[in-house]
């Protein structure tokens, strides 16, 4: 990774700022990380992505697609006051031109992937706002560097910061890079981020139950026990798909708000807008 030299000066100084700050305050979780080494991880993971075009292949085809997505959808979310973290991290979306691919996953510090194979599965702009909320989620909750520092533990980190293991610094920027600590949610992360997409929406036009429409689908077309290599490592880092339903489900019924699923239309689901504007131009 370019950014080692800076990774490595900037664990120094999340350190001198947990000597007075303990755990993160967003999360109230211990993580050595800072704000900055957030953004930073994330900026270097998104340079090794661009760099392996076959394995990620950026998204070339109609750009309005993106557009629409993001000035309809991702910047509506980003626009709830819920998200504290706005001005903070460098919140961006991207298209993976994979259609084998049902997934989206989001980076530290702000930056959001959603895959083709996903935006070509699902048939309503609530959908997509669920998925991207929870994603957004993801990076406002920082889970990626709370794994992190539980993973490697305090004192590997601190190792690092005193320069006896800098070849361990390597491997936490690769495992960020292949998916090791983005990917590989826990159910706490899940559920927290399912919890929180909910409330973004609720602060946009969206239904703010669709953070469950794509595992309804999922189950509704058979798929929920993971057949094919790709489904089957999405499941297996995005855990107990029908408990996810079920409480979701139950947030919706004490928000006093109706319970709709996948398969609904009006307000707030946007079923014809989505077919026109999104799926529809994904070859």
């Amino acid at each position: 990774m370019k950014s080692i030299k800076y990774l490595y000066v900037s664990l120094s100084v999340a350190f001198l700022l947990l000597t007075f700050n303990g755990c993160d305050s967003t999360t109230n979780a211990f993580n050595i990380f800072s704000d900055a080494d957030d953004v930073q991880l994330g900026l270097d993971v998104v340079t090794e992505i661009n760099s392996n075009p076959s394995e990620y292949p950026i998204f070339r085809g109609d750009p309005s697609v993106k557009l629409y997505i993001k000035t309809r959808i991702f910047d509506e979310i980003l626009a709830s006051p819920q998200i504290a973290k706005k001005n903070v991290y460098q919140y961006t979306i991207e298209i993976v031109d994979r259609n084998d691919v049902l997934n989206a996953f989001a980076l530290p510090g702000g930056p959001v992937y959603v895959y083709t194979g996903l935006l070509k599965y699902l048939d309503t702009e609530a959908a997509l706002a669920g998925v991207i909320g929870h994603e957004i989620a993801h990076a406002e909750r920082r889970h990626a560097t709370n794994r992190l520092t539980k993973y490697y533990g305090v004192s590997v980190l601190l190792s690092l910061i005193l320069g006896n293991n800098p070849s361990q610094i390597a491997e936490i920027a690769a495992n960020l890079f292949v998916g090791l600590a983005f990917l590989a949610n826990s159910r706490s992360d899940e559920d927290e981020s399912d919890k929180f997409s909910f409330q973004y929406l609720q602060d946009t036009r969206y239904y703010p139950g669709s953070v469950k429409f794509f595992f309804e689908k999922l189950n509704a077309d058979g798929l929920i026990t993971g057949s094919g290599s790709q489904l089957e490592t999405f499941l297996s880092t995005h855990p107990d798909p029908v408990q996810r339903i079920a409480v979701t489900n139950q947030r919706l019924q004490e928000s006093s708000i109706e319970v709709k699923n996948y398969t609904a239309s009006g307000e707030g689901i946007f079923r014809t807008e989505y077919q026109n504007n999104i799926s529809s131009k994904i070859p």
